[in-house]
């Protein structure tokens, strides 16, 4: 059973790690080949929405299978923190960021946020996510690496 839950545990972090990196990538491509960026930023988004999803139902998973696999050592391995870590970034994005964006954008309308009083805002709240989803693929990559 424990090796079933390990593989189990192999996958998920694997698919999880993954989206990241590949939502990151589309998400940029998006903008550079959409011609408007209002519809871009909505479908990234909704991407970067589902990923967030994605990874507190992985991290969770990880987290209780590791406990379960090593007990209370589990709190001892650094594969455990990053996962912690990485989920911590997913709240504060999720749970923080992402509504105060999206408040901007709705005290915007009609206009397009970054044409209105609230784009410089945006654009340091958007940076902030934006270097948290990044700090979170690079911890991705050590989770993965640390996960055998």
């Amino acid at each position: 059973m424990k090796q079933w839950l390990e593989n189990l545990a192999l996958i998920a972090a694997t698919f999880w790690i993954g989206g990241l990196w590949v939502v990151g990538i589309v998400a940029y491509e998006l903008f550079k080949l959409m011609p408007e960026a209002q519809l871009a930023g909505n479908i990234a988004g909704q991407l970067f929405r589902m990923m967030a999803f994605v990874g507190m139902a992985t991290s969770i998973y990880l987290l209780i299978q590791r406990v379960y696999q090593f007990g209370t050592n589990a709190l001892k391995q650094s594969f455990f923190w990053l996962v912690v870590l990485m989920f911590v970034l997913i709240l504060i994005s999720h749970l923080g960021i992402n509504p105060l964006l999206e408040k901007f954008k709705l005290e915007a309308m009609p206009k397009d946020v970054m044409e209105s009083v609230f784009a410089d805002r945006f654009a340091t709240w958007h940076g902030v996510s934006s270097i948290a989803y990044l700090l979170e693929c690079f911890l991705g990559v050590f989770v993965i690496l640390k996960i055998r």
